[in-house]
């Protein structure tokens, strides 16, 4: 063969090529992208490269390079060939591919193009040879620079998320101490309620909580936070001081909470201050969403080898194909935006953390039922 055939070796054997590629790349994990997903990638590219070639046959130096760049690249401006490569690299780590699949994608074809090459007994020169390997070296350059580039940046968004999510969490039991200890004093100060009653408990209560979160968030800061440890205990217990707490909301909003006798046998398992706060959550929103001078329902029985604890209000239901969505972070459905959108959250993790579920059945036209599934323990 003379000098001048290369790309039209690539040309007459384009769809051989790539199916080489295809087959290379089928045999590696994750690799499971369309067509389409992949337009920048191999086919792109082989095409620029035979328009690299042909350019360079005909002594368009300077359009060679404008496809495919010089040697060593260009930091200044990508190339055509270079931009789709950027692109290609985006493509990938957007279908969670790994940097060394970035890699491998453009050493398939070069090994393709070799191995047919030996086959058909089509010998290359030697300058044809270097604007391959140029091509190479500055597509692989610059798809691994924009792959790494959008890493490092979905990197730091993922951490700025967590960042943000975890703050939120923080405030926003901060906030709902805060919350319960102002409306417990308020009620003491009245002068109608004796310190030692119900209401001074729930005062001294959230205090202590507000306390144990603050020095939780000190460890966590200093790194000697430990697990906290789980306990069994009465679900009776925890409803009735869920109860108090909520109580207190509910006659500042108007509404009524009926709270139903729960059998004193039954137990759960898990850190109470996290599932009492879950539960407090849930009665929380309950009330805020519920309509005005409406009830609030709280109940909790057994049901096999589970505890389920029931919060039903009447707010009317669930916007259409909201379900799904309001156990996620910041995500808030409703009307009343006064809050940060992680309670729901915030109880869901609770209840996780223990092993159990937190599910919510939409009642269109009357409100929701939200519940907290546990495994039973046996109290000693």
């Amino acid at each position: 063969m003379t000098e001048d055939q290369m790309h039209r070796f690539l040309s007459n054997n384009r769809d051989e090529l790539i199916s080489r590629c295809k087959a290379k790349v089928a045999q590696r994990p994750k690799r499971a992208a369309t067509a389409a997903q992949l337009a920048n990638g191999i086919p792109m590219f082989l095409a620029q490269l035979i328009q690299t070639l042909e350019a360079q046959d005909n002594g368009e130096v300077d359009e060679s390079f404008r496809i495919s760049g010089a040697a060593g690249g260009d930091a200044a401006a990508l190339s055509e060939m270079g931009l789709s490569a950027a692109a290609h690299g985006k493509e990938l780590l957007g279908l969670g591919y790994s940097v060394d699949q970035v890699v491998h994608d453009y050493g398939d074809l070069c090994q393709a193009i070799t191995d047919l090459a030996v086959e058909r007994d089509a010998p290359f020169s030697v300058d044809e040879f270097r604007t391959l390997n140029r091509c190479l070296d500055n597509a692989i350059a610059d798809a691994v620079t924009e792959f790494g580039f959008w890493r490092d940046a979905s990197v730091a968004l993922q951490q700025s998320a967590e960042e943000n999510e975890r703050l939120g969490m923080l405030v926003h039991e901060l906030r709902n101490h805060l919350h319960t200890a102002s409306l417990a004093f308020a009620a003491l100060e009245s002068g109608r309620l004796p310190i030692g009653g119900s209401t001074g408990a729930v005062l001294k209560r959230s205090l202590t909580s507000l306390a144990a979160l603050l020095n939780l968030s000190l460890s966590q800061v200093r790194g000697t936070a430990e697990a906290p440890q789980a306990t069994a205990f009465s679900v009776a217990s925890l409803v009735a001081e869920a109860r108090n707490v909520a109580l207190l909301d509910a006659s500042a909003r108007g509404c009524t909470l009926s709270v139903h006798d729960v059998d004193a046998a039954l137990g759960i398992s898990g850190n109470r201050d996290r599932l009492l706060a879950a539960l407090v959550n849930l009665l929380q929103n309950a009330l805020k969403f519920t309509h005005a001078n409406s009830e609030v329902t709280l109940s909790a029985h057994a049901e096999g080898d589970y505890v389920l604890v029931n919060v039903e209000d009447q707010c009317g239901g669930l916007p259409p194909g909201s379900a799904s969505r309001i156990f996620q972070p910041f995500v808030q459905v409703g009307e009343n935006k006064s809050g940060l959108g992680l309670g729901l959250s915030i109880a869901r993790r609770s209840a996780e953390a223990d092993g159990g579920v937190l599910t919510v059945r939409d009642l269109p036209g009357q409100g929701c039922v939200f519940t907290i599934k546990l495994p039973r323990r046996v109290l000693h």
